[in-house]
């Protein structure tokens, strides 16, 4: 099968829908309804004039846009730094809609998918044909729609890049009412405007989502550094190798006790006795999570390319653990830490997330500040941070990223304790958030925020920098009442586009 068909015009193959079958649930009672929607990031409130539980992407292209249409909210990316946001619209529930995800499972297999369905659900679909999505998030209970409206980032991104570069072809209604198939080679200008697009031209319906054979096994294994220039160092040189780890991660660890006694529930020491003498309290250290993936038969030859790559690293040797843990469960291991938390009530709490993509030419002096003088411990929440290949990212889409070949993922994925007024507070968490940002803008760090919140346009401006006047354009073309995802504040409904 030729490549290219996988993005011009061969078809999604779709559920039929009969036209006297009742499209859409609509709730309207009482006209006004005020939801209480609690996402990972925060809490917040919409109030609403309608809320569409979909059954068909066309109910979308019948929304005839005018002046007076109520904003479409369904495809808003939600800004962390915000806890508590009212806005007027319709919210549009993506996960109503369950349809058969069909597979093509030739040279170069795919998945059609409905983009409100989840990528665990997609997880477990492909497994069946033995095979998997490429790039994955660190939490798979998250629609399609709603990581390619943003990128899709995981320690796999080194070598596929983000999800938003593993699709084949989209089903999208714009802010006009079109319904529109598009991918590299058809209507690509919408295409790439979508993919990273925070929701701004249209509502992704469906997917074509690229696949490779599943392995079933993964070793996963964790070792610790002290000299963050070794641990970059490393992190670097096993993303630019070819024979390498296919997960590579990592994450900061200050101030914290008993750290390797903890991990003892999930990993093996490799020397139980060296570990043991291991002391981690009032020291900053940087963890290098790494991931091999094998089946059951390629066991040994795995295990020496493992001794091997690890033989060239610089961490201290008292600190290798290992763990073997199938594909699924290693791919789920945040819904499953999850589930822990939230059964002591650690779960559904605010969670003042802070995302950033540093030039690897500035992590030394952003760690240095960051993590030597900002920030006094982690216990808040993890910090994670690992490099990423600019070659792998596609710069026709509309996420922005540093102008360098190499970045940094660093993100603070901190959880506040509601009432407390401490330093596991909200109120804490979101004013040293604005100190990493303050410091990185006086700095001149060329930082750029991923799943980003600004609240003027000329800050939007200076974020999309080079590509602010596609975006643009792209908003004129696809969404000119401005009526799609106006909660971001990067335009105003129908000022900009009359």
């Amino acid at each position: 099968m030729n490549r290219n068909h996988l993005c011009s015009n061969h078809p999604f193959v779709s559920s039929i829908v009969s036209s006297n079958s009742v499209l859409i649930t609509l709730i309207t009672q009482p006209m006004t309804l005020a939801i209480y929607i609690t996402t990972y990031h925060q809490q917040f409130y919409i109030l609403n004039q309608f809320l569409i539980l979909p059954l068909s992407s066309s109910i979308f292209s019948t929304w005839a846009p005018h002046q007076g249409s109520p904003s479409l909210l369904g495809a808003m990316v939600i800004p962390s730094k915000v806890k508590h946001k009212l806005i007027k619209g319709v919210v549009i529930n993506m996960e109503s809609l369950h349809q058969e995800m069909h597979f093509h499972t030739g040279e170069f297999p795919y998945v059609d998918v409905w983009a409100g369905e989840l990528w665990i659900n997609i997880l477990h679909e492909s497994l069946k044909h033995g095979l998997a999505p490429k790039s994955w998030t660190d939490y798979l209970h998250l629609t399609v729609g709603g990581t390619l409206s943003n990128a899709g980032i995981s320690g796999q991104a080194f070598r596929h890049g983000p999800q938003i570069n593993n699709v084949y072809q989209l089903e999208v209604v714009t802010g006009k009412g079109e319904l529109i198939t598009c991918s590299e080679k058809q209507n690509a200008d919408l295409f790439y405007g979508v993919l990273g697009g925070l929701g701004q031209f249209g509502i992704i319906t469906r997917a074509r989502i690229s696949l490779e054979p599943a392995p079933r096994m993964v070793k996963w294994i964790r070792v610790l550094y002290s000299d963050f220039s070794i641990f970059t160092e490393d992190q670097e040189y096993l993303i630019s190798s070819q024979d390498t780890f296919d997960y590579i991660e990592g994450f900061v660890i200050i101030n914290r006790t008993g750290l390797l006694n903890n991990w003892r529930f999930s990993f093996n020491p490799k020397d139980p006795l060296q570990a043991s003498h291991f002391n981690s309290d009032g020291k900053t250290l940087f963890c290098l999570e790494i991931a091999k993936y094998f089946n059951p038969d390629e066991t040994d030859i795995v295990n020496q390319k493992i001794d091997m790559l690890l033989s060239e690293l610089g961490y201290i040797q008292s600190t290798l653990f290992l763990s073997e843990v199938s594909y699924v469960e290693f791919l789920d291991r945040v819904h499953i830490s999850g589930l822990k938390l939230r059964e002591k009530g650690l779960w559904e709490v605010p969670h003042p997330w802070l995302n950033l993509l540093v030039p690897k030419s500035k992590i030394h002096n952003f760690a240095k500040v960051v993590f030597g003088n900002i920030l006094t411990d982690s216990s808040t929440g993890p910090i994670l941070i690992y490099p990423a290949n600019k070659s792998k990212w596609n710069n026709r889409t509309s996420m922005v990223t540093p102008d360098e070949d190499v970045f940094y993922q660093v993100a603070f994925l901190s959880s506040a304790m509601p009432s407390s007024t401490g330093t596991d507070g909200l109120a804490y968490i979101l004013a040293q958030n604005e100190r990493i940002l303050e410091f990185c803008e006086a700095a001149n760090l060329g930082v750029k925020q991923y799943l980003p919140h600004y609240c003027t346009q000329e800050a939007w401006r200076t974020h999309f920098g080079t590509q602010w006047d596609v975006f643009v354009r792209r908003k004129s073309t696809y969404d000119p009442l401005a009526i799609l995802a106006p909660g971001q504040q990067i335009f105003h409904k129908a000022s900009a586009f009359s």
